[in-house]
């Protein structure tokens, strides 16, 4: 295996992994049930300690 073979490997599963993790992130987003959790998430900064 030379460079050029290794670096499209590289390239086409680096897009695969990309293309995966960012479907993943949508779908956890935008599940049933994430709204409440979002929105507690949303005022951790305001909370008083």
């Amino acid at each position: 295996m030379d460079y050029e073979t290794l670096r499209q490997a590289a390239d086409s599963w680096g897009l695969l992994y990309l293309v995966v993790v960012f479907v993943a992130i949508v779908i956890f987003t935008f599940r049933p049930g994430s709204k409440r959790t979002a929105d507690e998430n949303a005022q951790i900064p305001l909370k008083e300690d």
